[in-house]
């Protein structure tokens, strides 16, 4: 009988274990995927408080036209909802469809002074696809130009 106990014991021991196991596995790999999870918003929901403060974000909009001013490798310019818009910083090299009127995300964080540091400028070369948030007279203009 006591044979019998001692195989439930080490039957019991080793569940417990791989349950343990199984539970780290999945708490690294949500706090993993969380660390590199990237939210989008447009300039009108960043003015409302609504992008997180400390973090990167994705924000998305047009590059207002006659607000691109370059300094070497830094360029700044502003991107709009039609609403609001946010200036922005970039060091680095701008792609090739990187222009006024045009599509832009651009990924990084905001500063306490209220422009947005990117890290990465991704310009967009057609405007078939629009993320859900955009509003409607935006995807109108984007359309006409």
């Amino acid at each position: 009988m006591s044979l019998l106990t001692a195989k439930h014991k080490r039957r019991g021991a080793f569940l417990a274990v791989i349950l343990i196991a199984l539970s780290a596995a999945t708490f690294l790999m949500l706090r993993a995927f969380n660390e590199n999870l990237l939210f989008y918003f447009l300039p009108s929901q960043v003015k409302e408080g609504k992008a997180p403060e400390n973090h990167d974000f994705r924000m998305g909009g047009l590059v207002l036209n006659g607000s691109i001013k370059k300094d070497g490798l830094t360029v700044h310019f502003k991107v709009t909802d039609l609403h609001t818009s946010i200036p922005v910083v970039y060091t680095g090299i701008l792609p090739d469809l990187f222009h006024e009127n045009r599509g832009v995300i651009v990924e990084g964080r905001m500063t306490p002074s209220g422009l947005f540091k990117a890290d990465q400028v991704l310009a967009k070369h057609d405007a078939k696809y629009q993320p859900p948030e955009m509003t409607p007279q935006m995807k109108k203009y984007m359309q006409m130009h």
